[in-house]
């Protein structure tokens, strides 16, 4: 098979990747038996003469003399595609089937898998299915009425399924192109197989795990909603079962824990089940928001739409060489909202979701500073009451009814004094739209709801980025607080084979265990622990 990288195209050319290939390698013309899309990118540096660089993978004949026609060319080469290692099935026979604590991406995909090889996995959600989570989520933002137990962070799909659905991550895997191949069987769009930052969105999200449930129970598994894991059953060391919602105990010796980075109540349970822990670092800041349109005419030097690409979106760094702490942007969400996620009573959350078509006018991202156990202590959960002295504040400020606490950047950073104003033009249409957050925001000052070395970063982060987007730093541009659950605040200890050093049987995975850090590689970290655990036992039969 030949590799080409570095293949530059004007986003604007209309012609076909074969005609664009053939003219470009004359000698291929008449030998491409078929052409794979593996990556796609957009190179905007020199705006606005943008293109797409592609990598492709061609099926050719007469391969070695195309090859050596070309072989001065180092953007051509041939290439082996690494196929994912095969599953391979243990000896040791299981009295029970596995269990799965938790249906987000990670728990989704060890049971898909699992499911697909014959071991019959028992999925327990503490939340909702995705229909009925759709319904409660959209009644709480237009209502400020939350339900601790079927809200953005728990139900079908994790938190995931309330946000852009992005699949970017910094992994790189064989199984990664086999698991979205999956979502492309299951509903998510083909485009996710080769573009450089693909999304599904959550409308589309919703479906695909739907889909993605179903199957699993065509292939022997079972997923249970409302059913949370209140304890496990321990003995010497062993896991013997777990306590489903205080009164009804399910037998089995493996579980697999994908519960999420928002999972507090069941990290406490852990810990008095002396399961190894660890605190760890991850970031808080705010959600900023800027029209739609600002962005693209800073990332393209034009409309998005006149260049038929879609909205446009960004990545930013900044080092605070004072304190040495890294602020960035997190989870950008073009044409997207800024959205209530608390999973708590008395906490105000904020998170960044988008639909596919990406239309809503607005971008939206996280602009978040690092922070470590040397800020809220070392032990393994008190990252968590760090987070939730900050949700708290934020929530008291917000009016105590889930509305958001809201400053525009001009007030942050001591420039004028026009929140309120701003708000009561957006409200009355003069203006436009300022921000997307419902149920409801009020004027504060977000300084009262981010520690000070926090507030302090980001006033000397957001004039940086202003020099890099023009308007970033407008004004009149809003943020709302407070956004806290970037990652896990801890880490669940696994040994080489991603299990529990303290708990035999129990096999942390995901994002809530400390082991990923977006949909793909929690994705991946499940399937991949399922796979490792079933080179260790049977196929599960009744």
């Amino acid at each position: 098979m030949i590799r080409i990288i570095n293949l530059r195209v004007a986003v604007t050319k209309e012609a076909t990747l074969q005609q664009i290939v053939e003219k470009r390698y004359p000698a291929l013309r008449g030998h491409i038996e078929k052409i794979h899309l593996v990556r796609r990118a957009v190179d905007a540096r020199k705006k606005p003469d943008i293109v797409f660089v592609y990598t492709l993978l061609l099926e050719v004949a007469n391969e070695k003399a195309i090859l050596t026609k070309y072989k001065e060319d180092s953007n051509l080469s041939h290439i082996q595609p690494e196929a994912p290692e095969a599953i391979v099935h243990g000896q040791q026979e299981l009295d029970h089937r596995p269990v799965v604590m938790g249906f987000g991406p990670a728990g989704l995909m060890a049971a898909y898998y699992l499911a697909r090889e014959g071991y019959k996995p028992l999925v327990l959600e503490r939340g909702q299915d995705v229909d009925q989570r759709a319904l409660d989520v959209e009644g709480f933002w237009k209502t400020g009425s939350f339900k601790a137990e079927s809200n953005v962070q728990f139900g079908e799909g994790g938190a995931g399924t309330f946000s852009d659905g992005k699949l970017t991550t910094r992994v790189t895997h064989p199984r990664l192109h086999e698991i979205s191949s999956y979502f492309v069987k299951h509903g998510a769009p083909e485009e996710i197989l080769y573009k450089h930052k693909p999304h599904v969105g959550t409308d589309i999200l919703r479906d695909m795990v739907k889909s993605m449930r179903q199957q699993i129970i065509e292939w022997g598994g079972e997923v249970r909603f409302g059913a949370k894991v209140t304890d496990f059953v321990v003995e010497d060391g062993q896991l013997r079962g777990v306590e489903v919602n205080g009164s009804e105990t399910i037998a089995c010796s493996l579980v697999l824990a994908g519960i999420g980075h928002s999972a507090r109540d069941t990290y406490e349970m852990m810990h008095k089940r002396r399961v190894q822990m660890e605190a760890k670092p991850f970031a808080i800041g705010v959600r900023i928001e800027h029209d739609q349109g600002l962005i693209n005419h800073a990332q393209y030097g034009m409309e998005a739409n006149d260049l038929g690409l879609g909205a446009a979106d960004y990545t930013l760094k900044f080092h605070h060489k004072e304190s040495g702490r890294a602020a960035y942007s997190f989870c950008m969400c073009p044409g997207g909202q800024v959205v209530a996620s608390a999973s708590e009573e008395g906490g105000v959350v904020t998170n960044g979701m988008s639909l596919y078509a990406r239309d809503s006018g607005l971008a939206n991202s996280a602009i978040v500073v690092s922070v470590g156990p040397d800020d809220f202590g070392h032990g393994p959960l008190d990252g968590v009451a760090f987070q939730r002295e900050w949700e708290r504040k934020a929530f008291v400020l917000g009016g105590k009814n889930y509305g958001a606490p809201i400053q525009t950047v001009g007030d942050f950073l001591g420039r004028t004094h026009n929140t309120a104003q701003v708000l009561e033009k957006a409200a009355s249409n003069h203006f436009g739209r300022a921000y997307s957050y419902v149920p409801a925001v009020v004027p504060c000052d977000l300084h009262n709801c981010l520690p000070d070395f926090v507030a302090k970063v980001l006033e000397e982060a957001i004039p940086y980025w202003g020099r890099r987007i023009a308007g970033f730093d407008g004004d009149q541009v809003c943020m709302t607080g407070v956004e806290t659950r970037t990652s896990a605040p801890l880490r669940i200890g696994r040994d080489a084979g991603r299990m529990s050093p303290s708990l035999r049987g129990l096999y942390p995975i995901g994002e809530g265990a400390g082991y990923a850090g977006g949909i793909m590689s929690a994705a991946l970290d499940g399937a991949e622990t399922a796979i490792m655990m079933m080179a260790n036992y049977k196929a599960y039969t009744d």
